[in-house]
């Protein structure tokens, strides 16, 4: 009996364990977002957004969405990270269990 591979392989048990949970979280809200995504998505470039574009807002009201490039960088994020997901359970499901 080697009790420090034990310990060792008790701190990975741990740490997989504590980062699956996490990521499942973190899969949760994603997941719950998505509608909101599709919404903010099919607004991005629509003709109420050129409208919204053509207003003058109020002092102090937030407008990202409005611009050329925040709702396009957040779909190419997204996109990216939904591609990395496909990615890593790929080589989770061939190379790692």
């Amino acid at each position: 009996m080697n009790i420090d591979r034990i310990k060792k392989m008790e701190k990975r048990l741990d740490e997989c364990t504590a980062a699956t949970a996490k990521l499942n979280r973190q899969l949760d809200r994603v997941e719950a977002a998505l509608d909101g995504m599709a919404g903010l998505f099919d607004y991005y470039g629509s003709g109420e957004w050129h409208e919204d574009r053509e207003g003058k807002l109020p002092d102090g009201v937030k407008a990202g969405v409005l611009s050329e490039d925040a709702v396009y960088d957040q779909i190419t994020e997204v996109r990216a990270t939904a591609i990395r997901m496909l990615e890593l359970a790929t080589d989770i499901l061939k190379n790692r269990l």
